[in-house]
């Protein structure tokens, strides 16, 4: 996980350094907004799921390389999960998992029209925290395994991100955003936890420097 987290900053450096060496001026900003997440089950299509409400918030830099095309990488927090609502003998009621990413979108930006643009590339996430959260009578045997299985959950995975922006000022954006994990959060699915990939939708705010 350092490994990849180093080489994609490394990425960034190495470009923000080359783009100052064009005389390319790039610019900075920050941006945040809210995330609407599920899963996409791999191997269980009968565990049922509802879409959870998280955040993302960040920075970004953006350089130009033509007038309609720019580069922009960006670090950013951002959280997924989903919620379910479980009904059996061991338990009722609604449990609900939040997953913590760092994330590199490694994204080009086109602008084909003035005031409106299309983003889209690569991103690499690392999962920094998991939590359950449980509303019912869950037995003590199903939040023991919710949390054995959150442990083996993969620690980076890399996904991608497709989203249009609209400039409101030329220092104020909005932004929509689909982003989808390439790989599964997880190998061996259970019960409780199927093979998954995570999704999320994203709606938010950009400010530039």
């Amino acid at each position: 996980m350092k490994k990849l987290f180093i080489s994609a900053v490394a990425m960034v450096l190495i470009t923000f350094a080359q783009a100052q060496n064009k005389s390319i001026l790039p610019t900075f900003g920050i941006k945040g907004g809210l995330n609407f997440s599920n899963i996409i089950k791999t191997d269980n299509s009968n565990f049922q799921t509802d879409y959870a409400t998280g955040f993302n918030a960040g920075v970004f830099v953006n350089i130009p390389i033509i007038s309609v095309l720019s580069f922009q990488p960006e670090l950013m927090f951002s959280q997924k999960g989903y919620k379910s609502n479980r009904t059996g003998f061991l338990g009722d009621g609604t449990f609900k998992q939040t997953t913590n990413w760092i994330e590199v979108p490694i994204l080009a930006k086109i602008s084909p029209a003035s005031g409106f643009n299309i983003v889209l590339g690569p991103q690499i996430s690392f999962l920094t925290k998991t939590t359950n959260k449980y509303e019912g009578t869950f037995s003590s045997s199903q939040q023991t395994k919710y949390e054995a299985d959150a442990n083996k959950f993969k620690k980076s995975i890399l996904g991608g991100v497709v989203g249009l922006g609209f400039d409101l000022t030329p220092r104020v954006s909005v932004n929509g955003r689909y982003a989808l994990d390439f790989q599964k959060n997880n190998e061996n699915g259970t019960t409780e936890t199927p093979e998954y990939k995570n999704q999320v939708f994203q709606a938010g705010l950009a400010v530039k420097f």
